[in-house]
């Protein structure tokens, strides 16, 4: 089998070859730290994710590199109307979107570069521009010339003349009304550093061209990032990287937004769901599900509602693997590489395929919950094996997630709430009230809760048919 990815740069599915047999470098436009993490935001920090452990599944040592821009016009706006210095606002905000990278079970990055950290790289890449013409100073900022790299525009598919032009381009001085700031001069109040054209800071698209150079070098396996990030912010990288001289990456991944009620999610819209807020009202494990369940590069509407089914299809998962250790007599499902189902594989390796993989995952459930309902256990091991094993990939394995899975405060409330139901079902049992007995329990399984009379007592579990 070979990995094929959808490459934004030749609108095509190409067979993945990595530079160096064997590694991948790998890096993906992360936070600007302006405000705390939205679902939306994390959607591109789950799909990023899960390509990296698919491909560290297929053998691949991945150096994954997420940048935080801690210095941008937001930030600087925020922490005026709070009167704080910057930087206390971009390290909240960070800490915050480490807390839900790490809420929502993503491997942390090989490296994690912030902006401000890398002043003499950003500015070492502007003199060499600078010094061969595709870049120039003006009143203290520094511009590229969009008109000097003939290829401006072809990962957006845009021509120059096509684009819009800045309506202070006079007043800047820039050559053209499309060239773009790698510098901005200092403006008094805000945070500065120096340069060989003035006290200044960075433009946000200079921080990922010489962060992507120190940590991958001139030239790396893939580059990563929100659909919204084609244009203009990685059509700038590709830009002045290949101007100063870099092939820069060979392969250009774009995630898809999340909407609510059709639009993309964003604060501006006022439609913004935290992620802190959210997993107060689901499982993380189950949101991280959610987000897994659409393709990485198709549109993913978001709503409450939604989140619920999904998590009722993962319970179904973690219903399956909890009968299969009772059957087994074990306390965990030990695996490797080779249970996994080839037609996961397969799914995989159509560029990410996620809701085929997690298809065959539930075809595996159906297989293994049948072969439980027959009393044949070694089947049921084997499938199980096969669901662990390909849950491992997509970073939803719920023994890794043993803390909150099933400690998690709603999921134990209800528990005791069905517990409660049980109790009146025994109850009628006991007093031969056959007729109640069974009311309560058909009353469950219209709520989508399906009992198991066991010799240790009722057990109850989502039910495999999903009737809600």
């Amino acid at each position: 089998m070979v990995l094929r990815l959808h490459d934004t740069a030749s609108r095509t599915v190409r067979d993945f070859t990595p530079i160096e047999p064997g590694r991948v470098g790998m890096y993906v436009c992360g936070a600007t730290v302006q405000g705390p993490p939205h679902v939306g935001h994390i959607r591109s920090g789950v799909a990023f994710d899960i390509v990296r452990r698919w491909l560290i599944a297929r053998g691949y040592d991945v150096t994954y590199v997420r940048n935080v821009t801690d210095i941008d016009d937001k930030i600087l706006h925020n922490a005026g109307h709070e009167d704080v210095p910057y930087w206390v606002v971009a390290m909240r905000n960070e800490r915050a979107f480490t807390e839900a990278y790490n809420t929502l079970g993503c491997l942390p990055p090989t490296y994690e570069p912030r902006a401000t950290g890398h002043i003499p790289e950003m500015v070492a890449l502007m003199q060499r521009l600078v010094d061969a013409d595709f870049g120039y100073a003006a009143g203290g900022d520094v511009y590229f010339d969009v008109r000097a790299y003939a290829e401006y525009g072809s990962l957006s598919g845009q021509k120059v003349d096509d684009m819009l032009a800045a309506d202070d381009a006079e007043a800047r001085a820039k050559r053209d009304p499309r060239d773009f700031a790698m510098w901005k001069a200092a403006k008094e109040g805000e945070p500065a550093w120096d340069t060989p054209w003035g006290p200044g800071r960075p433009g946000w698209h200079i921080e990922c061209s010489a962060m992507a150079h120190k940590y991958l070098g001139a030239n790396f396996d893939i580059h990563g990032g929100g659909l919204d990030l084609v244009f203009p912010h990685h059509e700038n990288e590709i830009a002045q990287s290949k101007c100063a001289g870099d092939e820069f990456a060979n392969y250009w991944l774009h995630n898809a937004w999340v909407t609510t009620a059709g639009e993309k999610m964003s604060k501006s819209l006022g439609n913004s769901l935290l992620v802190s807020e959210v997993v107060q009202r689901v499982r993380p494990i189950e949101l991280r599900y959610y987000l897994a369940g659409a393709h990485y590069r198709s549109m993913l509407e978001f709503s409450d509602d939604m989140v619920k089914d999904a998590g009722q299809g993962f319970q179904r998962i973690e219903g399956f693997l909890t009968r299969a250790m009772d059957a087994l007599g074990v306390s965990s499902i030990e695996v490797a590489a080779e249970n996994r189902s080839p037609e996961f594989d397969a799914a995989m390796d159509d560029d990410v395929n996620t809701p085929q993989a997690i298809a065959v995952i539930h075809g595996a459930v159906r297989e293994g919950n049948a072969a439980l309902a027959s009393g044949d256990v070694a089947a049921a091991q084997t499938q199980a094996r096969a669901v662990v094993a390909m849950l491992d990939v997509l970073g939803l394995n719920p023994a890794e997630w043993k803390s909150e899975a099933r400690d998690d405060r709603l999921v134990t409330a209800v528990d005791a709430l069905v517990r409660v139901v049980l109790d009146q079902r025994q109850a009628a049992r006991e007093r031969k009230d056959y007729a109640s007995a069974d009311a309560i329990r058909d009353q469950l399984k219209s709520a989508g809760i399906e009992i198991e009379d066991t010799p240790d007592g009722p057990r109850w579990s989502v039910s495999e048919s999903g009737e809600s």
